[in-house]
């Protein structure tokens, strides 16, 4: 990467600094369209035999980097929208860069939306389901202790696995609350991404729009001087003609005087 230093200041050469953010910005959004494939196969696992809480770890995983790697892109696209794109090869990449992130980020939201939409089912579903947990041991009454006593021990074994496997599912369930709330937080993220990028994309337009109507403008004033200078030639061509035919008229007219006087 080529640089120069001056003053104690390290200058980046625009044209490396381009290419750099370009390379780096591309790479993130293949990296994004493949995790983004890999959530939704996953998603669609949810609710299914497939379904685990492995699997819904390694979710959490993949969205929790997609959408590190998400916001990281977008500063890189901001920052290239701030440079310069004198070339128009220059400017169409960073246009389709800009393009096929927007596309890639809205594949994103929409996964997160789906899976969302299945915890909260989950959840949902769970809590219907929930029984009141009672604790055994905690019957107080002589009447209790004697039914306790008569339920035997391997209804008492029985009753403590329901109570553990009670319990992890009330654990499982608020992980997957918790899950619900940083999905609907990284979409409103996802979101804020959106809006940003679309301002700053937004205002590139109205530059180019006044760079093209400036352009437009001298144009328009270059032909108009163009034609003041061919309508300017054209008078001075006018111009020499008479001039010309004047002399030409002034010699005939002194040679035919001369002639008279000879003759005479």
């Amino acid at each position: 990467m080529e640089s120069s230093y001056q003053g104690g200041v390290t200058f980046e050469d625009p044209g490396s600094n381009f290419q750099r953010l370009t390379q780096t910005i591309a790479s993130n959004i293949k990296k994004i369209s493949q995790n983004v494939s890999s959530m939704s196969k996953m998603v669609n696992q949810l609710q299914t035999p497939q379904d685990s809480q492995e699997l819904r770890n390694q979710l959490r995983q993949i969205q929790n980097y997609t959408q590190k790697l998400a916001k990281d892109t977008s500063s890189l696209i901001m920052e290239l929208m701030k440079l310069p794109a004198d070339q128009p090869a220059n400017k169409l990449t960073r246009e389709r860069l800009s393009d096929e992130y927007m596309i890639t980020l809205n594949s994103f939201q929409a996964t997160q939306r789906l899976a969302a939409q299945k915890t909260k089912e989950d959840v949902k579903k769970a809590k219907a389901q929930s029984v009141t947990i009672k604790d055994p041991f905690a019957m107080g009454s002589s009447g209790n202790n004697k039914e306790l006593l008569e339920m035997g021990e391997p209804n008492l074994r029985k009753q403590e696995q329901l109570t553990m496997q009670t319990e992890r599912s009330l654990i499982e369930l608020e992980e997957r609350e918790r899950d619900i709330r940083q999905l609907e937080g990284d979409i409103m993220d996802v979101n804020q991404i959106f809006k940003e990028l679309g301002t700053m994309i937004h205002s590139q337009g109205e530059v180019v729009d006044s760079i093209e109507s400036n352009v437009e403008y001298a144009a328009e004033n270059v032909e108009a001087g163009t034609q003041e200078l061919r309508q300017a030639a054209n008078y001075k061509n006018k111009l020499r003609k008479k001039k010309v035919y004047l002399f030409l008229a002034l010699i005939i007219v002194v040679s035919i005087i001369l002639i008279i006087i000879f003759h005479r």
